[in-house]
């Protein structure tokens, strides 16, 4: 059993920056990989990025180039920098474990957290 926490989440002004944090407690999931999803208002949950054991990452085209996504193995924690922030990104982000994971649209999820609010004022 894993349980995941988010937290970094807040309200930014537009073209600002922040960095969430994903920490597990349990079993350790460097074994897994790791993604961040969102889920807008009114919208269905989304992939915004995702990093293997190995450190290969993926992004969905709306966040290449302003969003980067860590992990810190021995912290047992991941990271999803996000700068550029648009109003558009708000929403409610959650990280999972991934199983397996292949590509953006590829991956298997085991646990999830339970989200952190961000909130991006235009």
């Amino acid at each position: 059993q894993v349980q995941l926490v988010e937290s970094g989440g807040g309200l930014v002004q537009a073209g600002g920056s922040l960095r969430l944090s994903c920490a597990a407690f349990g079993r350790t999931f460097s074994s897994y990989g790791m993604g961040w999803f969102r889920q807008a208002p009114g919208k269905e949950r989304e992939f915004v990025a995702a990093i293997k054991v190995s450190g290969t990452t993926y992004y969905a085209d709306s966040v290449q180039g302003r969003f980067t996504i860590s992990r810190d193995n021995a912290k047992n924690t991941g990271y999803l920098q996000m700068n550029r922030l648009k109003p558009e990104d708000t929403a409610v982000y959650y990280c999972a474990s991934l199983v397996y994971v292949t590509g953006p649209n590829k991956y298997g999820i085991n646990y999830w957290g339970k989200g952190t609010l961000v909130t991006v004022s235009s």
